[in-house]
């Protein structure tokens, strides 16, 4: 069984070549979606900019843990725990389905999300859509099953796109607990390597965690690159599409840790 027309399609719009009578058999039942509107409504846990000027501290781990979504948003856009509220402009909470069952986690917001109030934007944005509907996905309004929920590690820019300071991604991690605990995905695709570390408490270099299904209190986990680093690294593509594929079998239940 070959590619249909539009895997073949979506796999190009990843920068992906085709070669030879490929078989689609790993991705079996995958629906085809539309193109994301401009305006992305979203699930019941759409990202919403959130508010600048909040001075009251976040709340401990313990407390994030007890809370609902209004309140959890409510909690990041207030937070002031870390030096990251000075610089600023919003923070990124997410965007996506309150139960959707993939979870997509990256790393830290850049110019454009800090702007935006949305993960994922831009040039990175655009392929991480391609890539997503290449297995029947949307960040856009769909079921559970289609729409993806989004968050990053940490809810706030670094300066200059910095990496995440390790104290950073700690002091932001109860939020990113609270977002996984109520969501209750199927599966979590961590990218790039400080998603990945910080979902797995590893160490690891990215190219170790790949190919295999890891676990995050009882939700499998399959690692990939940032989509940033494959526009700077198109060849790891490939990589990537097999990352998808294994993602996807966990969800059909093909695959296992």
């Amino acid at each position: 069984m070959r590619w249909s027309e539009r895997q073949r399609t979506m796999l190009q719009a990843m920068g992906l070549r085709l070669f030879g009578a490929a078989t689609a058999s790993a991705l079996p039942g995958v629906p085809a979606v539309s193109p994301r509107p401009a305006a992305r409504a979203g699930g019941p846990a759409a990202a919403a900019p959130a508010a600048r000027g909040a001075t009251v501290a976040a709340p401990t781990g313990t407390d994030v843990a007890t809370l609902d979504w209004t309140a959890l948003r409510a909690a990041v856009a207030a937070c002031r725990a870390c030096a990251l509220c000075e610089s600023r402009q919003q923070t990124v909470f997410g965007v996506g389905h309150a139960h959707a069952h993939w979870m997509v986690v990256g790393e830290a917001p850049g110019e454009q999300e800090d702007r935006q109030g949305e993960p994922f934007v831009g040039p990175a944005g655009q392929l991480l859509d391609n890539m997503l509907r290449s297995i029947g996905l949307t960040r856009s309004d769909a079921p559970p099953e289609r729409q993806v929920f989004i968050a990053n590690t940490l809810k706030c820019r670094p300066p200059r796109n910095r990496n995440p300071d390790p104290a950073e991604t700690a002091q932001c991690a109860p939020f990113l607990e609270r977002q996984i605990a109520l969501i209750a995905p199927r599966i979590i695709l961590a990218m790039g390597r400080f998603a990945a570390q910080a979902l797995l408490a590893s160490d690891a270099p990215l190219g170790k965690l790949r190919g295999r299904v890891h676990q995050y209190r009882g939700v499998p986990v399959v690692v990939t690159y940032h989509p940033a680093y494959l526009l700077r690294t198109p060849a790891d593509k490939a990589r990537a599409w097999e990352d998808l594929c294994l993602a996807a079998s966990v969800v059909q239940g093909g695959a296992t840790a």
